[in-house]
């Protein structure tokens, strides 16, 4: 990537108490009297700051910014106890850092290099984000690649009592957990300085804004684009996918900031509750929590082990025309009575000979009986071995190359509870399924491989869409694909269907005996893939595997009439940093001086764009606030063009979904069902004009319904 880059210490120095936190913002300095010697906080607490050293009032990212020089100049707030947060906190602020800044430099800071330092928020002159945490116990930090200087950006950092996350324009760029007790001190808040003193900013800062609660990614955005209020609940409690070893629960939630009162729904199916449907409706209510699963509430005969519960909260303001504000559909799990999460995992390969096994106890087990073999139909029959207390079980030195089963059954004093069969493989056994066993999202044009084992002779391989079937299938069943040579390890099974489940199975053939094997499973996609950037490698020709980006996305090098550079100068080619999926996205640099700029790759598959009813075309992208503005199009067959309706998103900062209806190029003439091109281009098409520069990222480009 062009461009020097800079540090950014993201040092947030949170402290940790008993209390309640009422989700508010607590300081707001906007930056934009223009002139005076006082910055207001526009927040409902008044903290308003006083000028020192003379920074400069200019034009900011939003409205008017400050301008500090990197040696004088800072904004002290008072200390008070709006400011001094105990559980919870958010800050941020817009950023341009100068060129010829070096050292840590404070946006925020209330303490110093020092315990008793309750947050600071720091960028650094070098090539890294520090998060970090610094109390009697001293200094962790976690440190991500960090934006170019000389360009506005916006940083955010959260801790919510576990976890400190860091965001670059409103994408998590990275987190680190802590827990533990952390201290207050009484010393002012500055911007642009420490308040013990020294490391100055030599930049501007703008919209500088402290939350006393974690805000989500979401919520990061939201004030990244100028939205002070949050109209839906949040922080739910317990957290989204917790597990709750009890009958009965209090659920809780910070309401939104506009709520008067709070519409439930409760229930044991996602769509139900997503959609309020039956009778997950529980009523309206002031209060912020409700119980379930104790008589005289919602379940009063108690919540089930082994069930996922989902719940929502709408607020609800008679007043406001955009009430309610339907909430985010949140869950928890009450854990099964039987033994759960085996380690290794169910299917694993490659394990240890000497591995100890390990579980998680059923919901209010006692004690544990482990029945191990080789044979699946033995494990699973097994009956009256000796119990233990112990969560870990060694069965000793194990061979290679065989496949092992386990069962675990718990006792919680009343009941045995029988466990399921889990399975793994040691190593030369057969492995390495492709799709990985339990994959998403995999295409219908999927390929099936695998590792043989190390001396089997040949294979016997079973597929379906039924896992029991294919379990128990023999030679004569529907879900028995055939036998296949040593050498031949993988498998065509055509077109797979839509968003759907199969499994599969491959016996290894030994001169003594057959080896039935474990069951894999993946679920293919609900979209088709155009493009995800995954495949793409740094191998350069004439080296039969290359694979580069800019050799399959052409671009305009070595043009004078198209200004579109894909991908980096050196390896890695394709963006691995800021990605939207995955670990690659295409990283496209425009230049418009008097020309168009345009990348196109030629179509394998998919070319049939109505295939399975697919209607719309999605490609994530995203921007930054320094590019130039340029309108953004896709072309399908060279010239069927449809333009964003935005004519500045180049500067668009964060991941966003560009979804364009197909139709609008069948109107153009484009036969769908044969699309041999896709461009992404800048500028207006085939009208060059005097222009802008700047870099785009691209992402997860797909087909959907």
């Amino acid at each position: 990537m062009s461009g020097k880059l800079i540090c950014l210490v993201c040092s947030i120095f949170v402290l940790v108490s008993a209390g309640e936190v009422q989700a508010e913002l607590v300081g707001w300095w906007r930056f934009d009297e223009g002139s005076g010697t006082v910055v207001a906080d526009s927040s409902a607490y008044g903290n308003d700051g006083t000028l020192n050293g003379d920074p400069k009032w200019i034009d900011g990212q939003v409205g008017g910014a400050l301008d500090f020089d990197g040696s004088t100049n800072f904004v002290e707030i008072p200390h008070s106890e709006s400011l001094a947060m105990t559980e919870q906190i958010t800050i941020a602020a817009w950023t341009n850092m100068r060129t010829d800044a070096s050292g840590e430099m404070l946006i925020v800071s209330k303490g110093g290099w020092q315990a008793n330092t309750p947050y600071e928020l720091s960028e650094e002159a070098g090539s890294v984000i520090y998060w970090q945490f610094f109390d009697d116990a001293g200094r962790d930090d976690c440190a991500p690649d960090s934006p170019p200087v000389d360009e506005w950006h916006h940083i955010a950092a959260t801790y919510d009592g576990t976890v400190f996350k860091c965001y670059i324009d409103g994408e998590l760029a990275d987190e680190w957990g802590y827990v533990g007790t952390i201290p207050e001190n009484e010393l002012q808040v500055m911007i642009g300085r420490r308040s013990t003193g020294g490391r100055f900013f030599n930049g501007m800062i703008d919209e500088v804004m402290i939350y006393n609660q974690a805000l989500g990614e979401d919520e990061v955005r939201k004030i990244m684009m100028g939205v002070s209020g949050f109209g839906s609940a949040r922080a739910p409690d317990p957290a989204n996918g917790a597990l709750h070893e009890d009958t009965w629960i209090t659920i809780g939630w910070k309401p939104g900031d506009f709520a008067v009162s709070h519409d439930m729904y409760f229930g044991d199916n996602f769509d139900d509750v997503n959609d309020g449907a039956g009778d997950t409706f529980i009523g309206n209510q002031v209060a912020t929590y409700f119980v379930a699963g104790f008589p005289g509430f919602a379940y009063p005969d108690g919540l089930v082990p082994g069930t996922t519960y989902f719940w929502r909260i709408d607020e609800v303001n008679d007043a406001d025309p955009n009430s309610p504000w339907k909430g985010d559909v949140w869950s928890f799990s009450i854990p099964p009575k039987t033994a759960y999460n085996p380690d290794p995992a169910d299917a694993a390969g490659f394990v240890d000979p000497n591995v100890e096994l390990s579980w998680t106890q059923g919901f209010g087990s006692k004690l544990h009986t482990v029945y191990f073999g080789d044979n699946f139909d033995d494990v699973n029959n097994a009956a009256g071995g000796p119990p233990q207390g112990a969560t870990t079980y060694s069965p000793g030195p194990l061979e290679l190359e065989k496949i092992y089963y386990w069962r675990v059954d718990e006792f919680d004093a009343a009941t045995t509870h029988k466990g399921d069969v889990w399975g793994f493989t040691t190593p030369g056994a057969v492995g390495n399924p492709q799709p990985a066993n339990g994959a998403t999202d995999v295409q219908m044009i999927a390929t099936l491989n695998w590792t043989a084992a190390d001396n089997a002779a040949s294979h016997e391989l079973y597929f379906g869409t039924d896992k029991d079937a294919v379990k128990n299938a023999a030679a004569a069943s529907p879900e028995y694909v055939g036998a296949r040579a040593l050498g031949s390890e993988s498998y065509d099974p055509g077109k797979l269907a839509w968003d759907a489940a199969y499994y599969w199975r491959v016996d290894e053939v030994y001169p003594a005996e057959t080896i039935k094997g474990l069951v894999w499973g993946f679920t293919t996609a609900d979209f088709i893939l155009v493009d995800d950037f995954e495949s793409y490698n740094d191998i350069d020709p004439p080296d039969e595997a290359s694979n580069r980006i800019f050799d399959k996305w052409k671009d305009g090098f070595g043009t004078t009439d198209n200004g579109a550079l894909i991908g980096n100068d050196l390896p890695p080619y394709a963006e691995q940093i800021i990605v939207h999926g995955g670990a690659q996205s295409m990283v496209y640099r425009y230049d418009n001086a008097n020309k168009t700029s345009e990348a196109t790759m030629t179509l394998v598959y998919p070319r049939d764009w109505t295939d399975e009813g697919v209607t719309k075309l999605v490609l994530w992208f995203r921007g930054g606030s320094a590019n130039a503005a340029e309108r953004m199009f896709v072309a399908l067959g060279g010239n069927a063009v449809v333009y964003h309706d935005d004519p500045a998103v180049t500067q668009a900062t964060g991941w966003t979904a560009w979804v364009i209806d197909l139709t609008l190029f069948a109107d153009q003439g484009v036969d769908l069902a044969n699309v041999d091109t896709i461009t992404i281009g800048f500028g207006t098409k085939n009208s060059p004009a005097a222009g802008g520069s700047g870099q785009m990222y691209f992402d997860d480009i797909r087909l959907a319904r």
